[in-house]
């Protein structure tokens, strides 16, 4: 059953000018939001974001299509169960639930970062509600053997990378400007980010994630596994040239993947593109 209630003093209704929702799943209460009237884009973000991320592009779009954003388990608004940290294959079951409740049908996935396995993963448990996928920068197959994945997921989820997430929010304080290059993140932006990450055990959840890169390794061969199952819905890469994680390598790896693919290059935009070029972003799906 889903339910409305109030959210944080600390959230911007100019910045973020939705009504928040939640959802109650296995383990967790969802917060999502649902905007807007026409084809529906279900949208995931990756880490260390919430639905925040996608705040410019749900205003652009929700005048054509239903915007459908979800915080996973332990970021943004949403909560967990004793505090519990979820791994990519629990946020998945979270999403798929989700789908299920709302009985979501003929959407288009929305999906960026490690929003791209959890929701993929999550649509194969329901493969005939999905029309099509409109993916930024990420991935879907295992990548442990590979020295630039596999060196930050030491670094970034090793003793240094949680302990620096756990204290100082060293995450989202790094990676978040660093993900940016169209435009820089304002104070408030950044503090729209942090402010969710209210206790050392949440703000774990962003190094939890930079360690399943390599940990989640059999969920990740799992779902490319499974990907066939979906290679014939129609699929729109929108595949920015300035990131620092994915490169022509995963292009090209999606190319060859993906049998319907059309993809839309982002010129000199960072890896958080639907915020650091959302008119682009927001372009491409329309």
């Amino acid at each position: 059953m889903s339910v409305t209630l109030e959210t944080p003093s600390w959230l911007d209704s100019e910045l973020y000018p939705f009504r928040s929702r939640f959802i109650e799943v296995p383990d967790a209460r969802l917060h999502y939001i649902d905007e807007g009237e026409g084809p529906t884009l279900l949208l995931i973000h990756g880490n260390p974001t919430w639905s925040f991320l996608y705040r410019d592009v749900i205003r652009q779009l929700s005048t054509e299509f239903r915007c459908i954003a979800i915080d996973l388990p332990g970021f943004g608004l949403s909560a967990t169960g004793d505090g519990r940290i979820f791994d990519p294959a629990d946020h998945a079951c979270s999403v798929a639930e989700l789908i299920e409740q709302l009985d979501i049908r003929d959407y288009v996935l929305v999906a960026h970062d490690w929003g791209g396995p959890i929701g993929l993963a999550a649509a194969l448990e329901a493969p005939e509600r999905l029309a099509g996928l409109a993916l930024g920068n990420t991935w879907a197959w295992p990548v442990a053997d590979d020295p630039h994945f596999s060196r930050f997921s030491s670094f970034m989820g090793g003793p240094i990378g949680r302990f620096g997430a756990r204290t100082i929010n060293f995450i989202i304080n790094a990676m978040l400007p660093a993900g940016h290059r169209r435009r820089r993140l304002s104070v408030t932006e950044l503090r729209h980010y942090r402010a969710p990450m209210t206790t050392p055990r949440r703000r774990a959840a962003t190094s939890r994630f930079a360690t399943a890169i390599v940990s989640a390794t059999p969920f990740l061969q799992q779902l490319e596994a499974r990907l066939p199952e979906i290679v014939d819905r129609p699929a729109l890469l929108l595949w920015a040239d300035g990131d620092i994680a994915f490169r022509t390598k995963e292009l090209d790896r999606w190319r060859s993947l993906l049998s319907q693919l059309r993809v839309i290059p982002l010129a000199g935009v960072g890896h958080f593109s639907p915020s650091d070029a959302p008119s682009e972003f927001s372009s491409g799906i329309r």
